[in-house]
């Protein structure tokens, strides 16, 4: 696995999703290595469970941007990649999105390994289409390149299904959908919900959960706006926002402006403890997003029963089931979010409806082991192939 984040270094969900599955597959019994980014106090190698995590430690010199700080990630990737490759040979390298592509294309080119990738989010999708600067330019044509390269394209939804055939033309026959998961045994523990809610909301008051970055696509200026519809009905609800990003002081200002600045706590990076704990404490789970491939935070909110209100975008629509395991609303309509909140508030029966059918789609089809099963065949389809090419130049060899 090749990753530019992996716990503690969570910058968004392709971090949980490859830990997640890393765990699954070497507790399935494959020997898989993660080869990541550093962090500040992480060791430079650590056996996680049964997965071998290596941190690139190489990394030293200070860099003027991003796509720099990139470059020299791959190089680093790339010096622990190949020593590991030529101690014990790889069968397979599985890259993560574009921050990897350098260090998946030479490890293909150089050594013959075939190569797959998951395509968590392109660039074009968060920018709603509009590729306009050069970064953007860039980091689409890595996009492009990675799929192209690889053997075998991961996606998380029959959105970014559509979306890599559609806009970098990638063959239906190269794509497998395997969804994203969650472990509802996360959330599986005795918890007195008083202590913690004291903290945030009244008794009587309803606390609304938002869990993301806090970045444009992920729509919390939506939720903003359709906070004064919830407070009309509900006086003193909290919306709680977990997160980090460049948008947090726009935001701030949005409810400043919107004068619900009292009833919206900016949290900031919280840990996992205190962040399973949110969800318990939550009367609703908020995903206003505008742009979504997935949406592991709708999973996460199900599995802590907690009904889940979510826009009717992207990757959410494959298991966000309007009346069903959520409440779906229109992209960018605040006012229909704020209907799908107080669908929930006012409507205790069928709050319980939602948070029972969802929790039980959760068990049946998004957990890790279903995951890391569908992973494996793609694996296995992609050796069976190769096996098969390797055949075929073998036979024409012979015959020259």
């Amino acid at each position: 696995m090749l990753a530019w984040e992996y716990p503690p270094r969570i910058i968004g969900g392709l971090s949980r999703v490859v830990w997640a599955l890393s765990k699954e597959l070497a507790n399935q019994g494959l020997d898989v290595h993660v080869v990541t980014a550093d962090h500040p106090g992480t060791p430079e190698y650590e056996l996680d469970g049964l997965v071998h995590v290596h941190r690139v430690k190489t990394q030293t010199d200070t860099t003027p941007d991003f796509v720099t700080w990139v470059s020299k990630l791959n190089v680093g990737l790339l010096q622990y990649a190949i020593k590991l490759h030529m101690q014990k040979p790889f069968d397979i390298v599985h890259a993560h999105d574009w921050m990897v592509t350098d260090a998946a294309w030479v490890m293909k080119t150089g050594f013959g390994i075939p190569l797959v990738s998951t395509i968590h989010a392109t660039e074009a999708g968060r920018m709603g289409g509009n590729i306009h600067s050069d970064m953007q330019r860039y980091v689409n044509q890595m996009e492009w390149r990675l799929t192209f390269e690889s053997w075998k394209v991961i996606v998380n939804s029959k959105h970014m299904f559509w979306e890599l055939s559609n806009h970098f033309k990638v063959p239906h026959d190269k794509i497998s959908i395997v969804p994203n998961g969650c472990d509802p045994s996360h959330f599986d523990f005795e918890f007195d919900p008083t202590p913690v809610r004291v903290h945030y909301a009244a008794p009587h008051q309803k606390i609304v959960l938002f869990v993301g970055r806090l970045v444009n696509e992920k729509g919390v200026q939506i939720m903003l706006q359709a906070a004064p519809m919830v407070l009309s009905h509900f006086p003193g609800t909290q919306f709680l926002v977990v997160g980090t990003g460049y948008f947090m002081d726009d935001l701030r200002g949005q409810a400043h402006a919107l004068g619900v600045d009292h009833n919206v706590r900016f949290l900031g990076y919280v840990s996992d403890y205190d962040l399973v704990r949110l969800y318990k404490i939550a009367d609703v789970v908020c995903i206003p997003s505008l742009y979504e491939p997935f949406g592991i935070v709708a999973l996460e909110g199900m599995a802590a029963n907690v009904p889940v209100v979510a826009s009717d975008t992207g990757g959410l629509r494959d298991f966000v089931e309007n009346g069903v395991t959520g409440v779906t609303t229109y992209t960018g309509n605040a006012q229909s979010l704020a209907w799908g909140m107080l669908e929930v508030l006012r409507n205790p029966e069928y709050a319980d409806h939602l948070r029972k059918t969802a929790y039980e789609k959760v068990h049946s089809i998004y957990n890790w082991k279903s995951i890391a099963n569908a992973t494996r065949d793609v694996y296995a389809q992609v050796l069976e192939e190769k096996a098969g090419k390797d055949k075929e130049v073998k036979a024409l060899a012979s015959t020259k």
